[in-house]
C-alpha cells in the first residue's frame, strides 16, 4: 500500500487530468477503443479544450449536460471537455428503458443531451433519441464536429498550453459537482447521485494508493463496462487515466467473442468486469487470448468459484472488490497478494467506517462510511440547492457486513433478507449455497409474500433439471435448516441491468407471475 494524501484530491477532474499529463508526459498513450487508435495523454487534453469551448457556445454555464454514448474516446473527451469549461455531465443509461431515461432527465433538470448519430443509428435508439429530444436539445457530436473551422483548432492548440489559466477561468472547485449518475434502480426507483470533482479524484488515488506497485504506468486497463455505472467510470477509465495509465474503452460487455481477442490485441493487463461477464470472456477465449492479464479485478456482483476456476486455467486470479455509487464507488477491494476469496478485501484509504446493529442478524451489522469519495449527495429539488447531503457526511451503504482482521465481507443487502418464522434468513447466502451444489448455472433467490410464514423463499435459476430435494440434501450437509431452502424453484432465465448486475426488482415480478401461472 503507498501513502493516501487526501489533499493531493483537492482538484477538478480537468486539473488531475493535466497533472497526469505533466507528471507521465504528452507523448504517453492515454487511451484507445474499438477503432485502434490510441490518443495521447497531450492529444486528450487538446481534444477536451476544442470540443468543451464548442459546446460552452451550446450550453448554460454550471449545466447539467445529458451525455448517451457508448463507452469510446468521445465519452471521455466529452467528460474532460464538459468539466474543463463548469459543465457537469449526466451519464444517462441507454439501457434502462424510455421510462427511466425521462425520469433521470426529469431528476437532472437536463435540457441538452449530447449523442452521437452513429451510436444512436447502430444501437437502434432513434425512438429513445426522439422521445428525450421532445423540449430538449440534442447536439450530435458529429454535427458539432462539422463546426469546427481550422480558428477552433489553433485556439484550441495554444489554450493546451496554457489549459491551467484556461479552465481556471471557470472557477470551478474541487467541491463543486463533477458527473451525474443514476443509481441502476436495483432497489426500486433510480436516484440521481452527484459526485464531486474531488470525490472522483480520491477513489481514483486511493485505489492506487491500495494497490501500491501492484499498478504501475505500463498497465494497461480493459474496460468494458458502461461509463453510465460507477464502476466502469472511475475504475475503468479515471483509476487509469489520473494515474498515467492507459485505458482501452470497449461500447458492450456482452460481446464474449470480441474481447478476449481485443484485450489480446491491446495486451491489456488489467481486467475490469463482473462475475456473469467473466465467466463469458473466460469460456469463449482462445488459447493466449488472456495471456497478458495480471489482474482481474471483480465488482458489482460475488464472484463464483466456478469463474476463479475458469480465469486460473488462463494464468489469471480475480480479485474482488466492493462499492457503491455514492461513494465514487470503491469503498474496498482485495490485493493480488493479499487475496481472501469470499471477501471483498481491505477499505480503502481514507475511509471511515462502522457498523450498526441490525435487529434479527447476529452476525456484522449495517455498514455506513465516510470519506473524500463519499457523495455531495442526491437530486432532490426540496433541499437547499437542489442536492440532500448524507448525513454527517456518512453514507449508509444498507449492506450488513463483517470486518475482521479488516477485511470486510458482504453478508448480503439489509433489503435481501426474509423474515421467516420471526427467523432473519439471508438470500445471499442461500444463494451461495446452491451456488455450491450447482456451479455452472446462474441463480437468484427471492422472498414472496407467504400467508402463513410472512414470506417464502423461491429459487430462480437457468439449470432446467434443478431439483428441490437434491438441494435440500445439500442444504442439510452443510448443516443449513429446512427453513432455508427455497419452497419452489422456478427455471428461466435471469434478467440482468446493463451494467452487469441481476437485475432484482425485474426478477422478483417474474417469480410472482411464473408462481402465479402454476
Amino acid at each position: 500500500m503507498s501513502e493516501f494524501d487526501v489533499a493531493r484530491t483537492r482538484k477538478t477532474l480537468f486539473a488531475a487530468l493535466l497533472d497526469a499529463r505533466d507528471t507521465f508526459g504528452r507523448n504517453k498513450v492515454a487511451l484507445e477503443d474499438l477503432e485502434r487508435q490510441p490518443i495521447t495523454f497531450g492529444r486528450l487534453v487538446l481534444g477536451s479544450l476544442v470540443l468543451g469551448r464548442k459546446l460552452t457556445t451550446l450550453t448554460q454555464e454550471r449545466e447539467t449536460v445529458g451525455v448517451l454514448l457508448p463507452n469510446v474516446q468521445a465519452i471521455a473527451v466529452t467528460l474532460f471537455g464538459l468539466n474543463a469549461f463548469g459543465r457537469v455531465p449526466a451519464f444517462l443509461n441507454f439501457t434502462a428503458g424510455i421510462k427511466n431515461l425521462k425520469a433521470a432527465c426529469e431528476i437532472a433538470g437536463i435540457k441538452t443531451i449530447v449523442t452521437s448519430r452513429r451510436f444512436v443509428e447502430q444501437g437502434k435508439l432513434d425512438d429513445i433519441v426522439g422521445a428525450l429530444g421532445e423540449g430538449r436539445q440534442i447536439l450530435w457530436l458529429e454535427d458539432v464536429r462539422a463546426t469546427l473551422t481550422s480558428f477552433d483548432k489553433l485556439k484550441g492548440l495554444i489554450e493546451s498550453w496554457m489549459a491551467r489559466r484556461v479552465h481556471g477561468q471557470t472557477k470551478t472547485n474541487p467541491d463543486d459537482a463533477a458527473v451525474v449518475l443514476f443509481t441502476s434502480g436495483s432497489e426500486g426507483v433510480p436516484k440521481g447521485v452527484v459526485l464531486s470533482n474531488a470525490n472522483l479524484v480520491a477513489n481514483a488515488y486511493q485505489v492506487k494508493a491500495l494497490a501500491g506497485d501492484v499498478l504501475t504506468p505500463d498497465d494497461v486497463f480493459f474496460d468494458p463496462l458502461p461509463i453510465f455505472h460507477s464502476f466502469g467510470l472511475t475504475a475503468g477509465l479515471l483509476t487509469a487515466i489520473l494515474n498515467g495509465m492507459k485505458s482501452v474503452l470497449y461500447p458492450s460487455p456482452l460481446h464474449y467473442r470480441q474481447i478476449p481477442k481485443l484485450i489480446a490485441g491491446t495486451r491489456a493487463t488489467v481486467l475490469l468486469a463482473t462475475d456473469t461477464f467473466l465467466q463469458g470472456y473466460a469460456r469463449a477465449a482462445g488459447e493466449n487470448d488472456l495471456a497478458s492479464v495480471k489482474l482481474v479485478i471483480a465488482g458489482a456482483e460475488h464472484v463464483k468459484t466456478e469463474t476463479r476456476r475458469l480465469w486460473a486455467q488462463h494464468g489469471a486470479e480475480i480479485v474482488e472488490g466492493y462499492g457503491a455509487t455514492e461513494c465514487s464507488p470503491v469503498i474496498a477491494c482485495n490485493l493480488p497478494h493479499l487475496n481472501h476469496p469470499g471477501s471483498v478485501g481491505f477499505f480503502l484509504p481514507g475511509i471511515e467506517w462502522r457498523l450498526e446493529a441490525v435487529e434479527g442478524i447476529h452476525e456484522g451489522g449495517r455498514l455506513y462510511v465516510r470519506g473524500p469519495n463519499v457523495m455531495k449527495g442526491y437530486l432532490d429539488p426540496a433541499s437547499p440547492a437542489g442536492i440532500k447531503p448524507p448525513i454527517d457526511d456518512w453514507h449508509d451503504t444498507g449492506d450488513i457486513v463483517t470486518v475482521v482482521d479488516g477485511i470486510v465481507t458482504i453478508r448480503g443487502r439489509a433489503k435481501r433478507f426474509a423474515k421467516i418464522g420471526g427467523e432473519m434468513v439471508s438470500l445471499a447466502a442461500i444463494e451461495a449455497t446452491v451456488q455450491q451444489l450447482w456451479p455452472d448455472s446462474n441463480h437468484v433467490v427471492v422472498a414472496l409474500p407467504d400467508p402463513r410464514k410472512g414470506e417464502q423463499i423461491v429459487l430462480v435459476t437457468d439449470k432446467p433439471d434443478a431439483d428441490r430435494d437434491a438441494l435440500l440434501a445439500h442444504a442439510q450437509s452443510q448443516g443449513y435448516p429446512e427453513l432455508w431452502v427455497p419452497k419452489a424453484i422456478l427455471v428461466s432465465g435471469i434478467p440482468v441491468l446493463g451494467s452487469g448486475k441481476t437485475d432484482y426488482p425485474a426478477t422478483v415480478e417474474m417469480a410472482r407471475r411464473l408462481q402465479a401461472m402454476l
